[in-house]
């Protein structure tokens, strides 16, 4: 029996004794083979450490490892510009492209150049140029397939007079614009036309990715306005790609006439691409239909398109980027299918390479050669003639068109937004030779500045035109309890729905219930937002018919989560609160935000495991950090549901603790008026028994709710009787103390409310 216990040790160590004797006999009869050997042994001068040392700095400098370490430095960098920009209300872009810039020659470069030379020796950027460049042909891929070309058959109209013109009119300034800084800034052997055309086209992008997400953030995809903007920038994307291969090949072939056989193949390939490429796609992801995966062969199939795409782009002569858009703007149709391949493919592009991209522009971007007023002067003259040509043209297109004055100037702000676009199409008129170092950095500098004054455009505007209606909402009966219940997954919104149902059952028109999910703006795409609401609030819906109840839904892409759920509480006169524990986590630690996660570092699951007794408690904290800044930032009463398979409410426990608990029993009064919920309350403290003002509340109640409500006096509580109840109301205070003292309770309560007054 021993010797079967111990039988595994036997065997491994028997056979590790085994074959290391036979390595060894191998290692010293192969060593009397190099007599007939020419063999160099390898000596050294130094010590043990020295040799270390030296061999340390060998793979600190190996190729590999420096381009590892830029990533890892670029990533961290990038994520945090994004965040503080998406803190103060910006796109993250903005923040990546500062990134650039800051570990560049304008910032690290100048005050930080060991360091500088270190993670970014010149030999190393070829490297880092590829990589950025597989970003941007995934980048590119992913904006021509959210590209809904369904939406710019049936609503181009006004849009497409609009986009060409947000594109002909920057477009001739900026040809404008060369006439007077060609002489001083052209590089030498460039032609007038060649840089003449390239100011043009920087004049005229339009960042179709950014301005996609904040009419998303600013919830007007569902509007007249939204629809026309999000079509133009479309119309614009397409329109701009296409003029720049143009440019591209012309200033490749140096003059229009040579450039007219690449040209004429360009034609060719998008011919090809539309007309064979496109149904034989479509076929391909017919197959796919219904299905919520795909498989591998398909993914080849879809990623050699993609790369044989930018590949005969990049040899026609007009970019590989082009190639890689027109592949994405072919993709098929289905909106589920688009949704699963950007899926795989858009984390590695947005948050691996992309940022590569970003500081091998800030690399190239050099702002001290910007150092006298003329420069700045000039750098001036160029954003005020991007603003006129993209904003002041599309605004007054727009007005043209019919469009209100609110509206024109809204859309005119909106394609006013250059973002990343306008990088790509600098970076290549760098890598042409059209635009030298100071350009260069003046073109970066007015795509980031009309870039970040998209936001703070928007919000003047609005001001402008606030009306006295906006200004103060009216509410048609405010004798309404109103209960606003937020979530994030579509199961919980149909719990929280069940809850406030119970609270409310019985006040017919007197209550007022609102569906909220604010989800993260960059976890949606254009053109499946939505699908993406409506399936968020399927589960609400279906619930909200078998109760007969009627539901107010509210649904708000955001960039920050936590303010606008406290500012859309505030500002609504609600009475009541309802969120979920742990499930509402939409930001965690400070290192998660950075990098992007959408759950916490910490999981806010040990708490909920706790409760169900498989876990334990590490810190003192009640609730997750999301949870805890609701609490503290709204003003009215909260309600935190620790759900476990919670139904419906009709076996209630209200623990009290102490005086300050008191509150509780109006919440269990509503559940009795309107549940008929049979109530038992805990006098933990012993306070109640002496306290006449509860006393004579508990017997109110039970004169209009006989037999509904019972006072228990029991020192300790049974898992059974805990087991026996459908919820559990207990004070924010209480469920701190509960967790502190690390409460036997935890285990066994039933679904738990935790209801915080203000």
């Amino acid at each position: 029996m021993n010797l079967g216990k111990y039988r595994n040790l036997i065997f491994y160590i028997t056979t590790i004794a085994v074959f290391s004797c036979l390595m060894y006999f191998f290692i010293i009869e192969g060593q009397t083979l190099e007599i007939k050997e020419n063999i160099v042994t390898k000596t050294s001068s130094g010590s043990t450490w020295e040799n270390f040392q030296e061999s340390f700095k060998t793979n600190l400098h190996h190729p590999l490892a420096l381009l590892l370490a830029q990533i890892v430095t670029i990533i961290l960098t990038a994520r945090l510009f994004g965040w503080i920009c998406m803190k103060i209300k910006q796109p993250s872009v903005i923040g990546e492209m500062i990134a650039g810039i800051v570990l560049g020659p304008s910032l690290v470069g100048m005050y930080f150049p060991e360091f500088s030379a270190f993670l970014f020796p010149k030999e190393s950027l070829g490297n880092l140029q590829f990589l950025s460049q597989i970003g941007l042909i995934l980048f590119m891929y992913i904006v021509g397939m959210e590209l809904d070309l369904s939406v710019l058959r049936k609503k181009a109209h006004d849009a497409v007079v609009i986009s060409h013109a947000s594109i002909i009119i920057p477009f001739a300034l900026g040809i404008g614009l060369s006439y007077f800084i060609y002489q001083e800034f052209a590089p030498t052997g460039i032609q007038f036309t060649s840089f003449a055309l390239f100011i043009a086209i920087s004049m005229s992008i339009t960042a179709f990715p950014v301005l996609a997400r904040i009419v998303q953030e600013r919830n007007l995809q569902k509007t007249k306005l939204g629809t026309i903007v999000i079509t133009c920038a479309a119309a614009d994307d397409i329109t701009a790609w296409c003029i720049l291969a143009a440019v591209i090949a012309i200033v490749k072939a140096g003059s229009f006439t040579s450039s007219i056989y690449v040209i004429i193949m360009a034609i060719a390939y998008v011919f090809l691409m539309i007309k064979i490429v496109r149904p034989f796609l479509k076929r391909i992801g017919d197959l796919q239909a219904g299905k919520n995966t795909i498989n591998k062969p398909m993914v080849a199939i879809f990623f050699l398109t993609l790369i044989l795409s930018s590949y005969i782009t990049e040899v026609i002569g007009i970019h590989a980027l082009f190639g890689a858009f027109m592949a994405g703007a072919i993709m098929p149709e289905n909106t589920k299918f688009r949704t699963l391949f950007i899926d795989k493919v858009e984390d590695v592009a947005l948050v691996l390479l992309l940022p590569l991209f970003f500081v091998f522009t800030g690399l190239r971007t050099q702002i001290g050669l910007l150092n006298d007023s003329h420069l700045w002067m000039t750098a001036g003259f160029i954003i005020l003639t991007a603003v006129l040509g993209k904003f002041a043209g599309s605004a007054l297109t727009a007005k043209f068109v019919g469009i209100n004055w609110k509206e024109s100037l809204t859309i005119g702000a909106l394609m006013n937004t250059r973002g990343l676009m306008e990088l790509i199409v600098l970076n290549i008129g760098y890598d042409l030779g059209v635009l030298g170092p100071e350009i260069f950095a003046m073109l970066v500098i007015m795509a980031l500045f009309t870039t970040f004054m998209t936001g703070p455009a928007l919000d003047f505007i609005n001001f402008i035109f606030k009306s006295k209606k906006e200004e103060e909402p009216v509410h048609e009966n405010d004798s309404k309890y109103r209960v606003l219940l937020s979530f994030d997954k579509p199961e919980s919104g149909s719990t929280l729905l069940k809850l406030a149902h119970d609270f409310t059952n019985k006040m017919n028109g007197n209550k007022s219930i609102t569906a909220m999910n604010i989800a993260p703006v960059d976890e949606m795409h254009a053109y499946d937002i939505d699908e993406y609401e409506d399936s968020q609030f399927q589960n609400v819906i279906e619930t909200s018919h078998e109760l007969n109840l009627e539901v107010t839904t509210l649904f708000k892409a955001s960039t920050d989560i936590e303010n606008d759920l406290t500012s859309i509480t505030n500002k609504g006169h609600y009475d009541l609160l309802l969120i979920m524990l742990g499930k509402s986590m939409y930001e965690g630690s400070l290192l998660g935000r950075l990098l992007g996660f959408t759950t916490k570092i910490i999981n806010p699951e040990k708490l909920l495991n706790t409760v169900k007794g498989k876990g334990n408690i590490f810190n003192n904290s009640p609730f997750d950090d999301f949870t805890l800044q609701i609490l503290d930032k709204t003003n009215i009463p909260v309600g935190v549901l620790v759900e476990k398979d919670f139904q419906s409410a009709e076996k209630v426990f209200v623990p009290i603790f102490n005086l300050s608990d008191f509150y509780l029993l109006e919440y269990a009064k509503r559940l009795i008026n309107n549940n008929n919920s049979q109530i038992i309350i805990l006098d933990a403290a012993g306070q109640i028994r002496n306290n006449i003002e509860v006393k004579e509340l508990i017997r109110s109640i039970e004169q209009v709710a006989p037999n509904h409500i019972t006072l228990y006096n029991e020192k300790k509580i049974e898992k059974e009787f805990l087991n026996a109840q459908d919820l559990m109301l207990i004070s924010s205070k209480s469920w701190k103390n509960l967790i502190d003292t690390k409460s036997l309770w935890l285990s066994d309560i039933p679904s738990t409310l935790i209801i915080s007054n203000p």
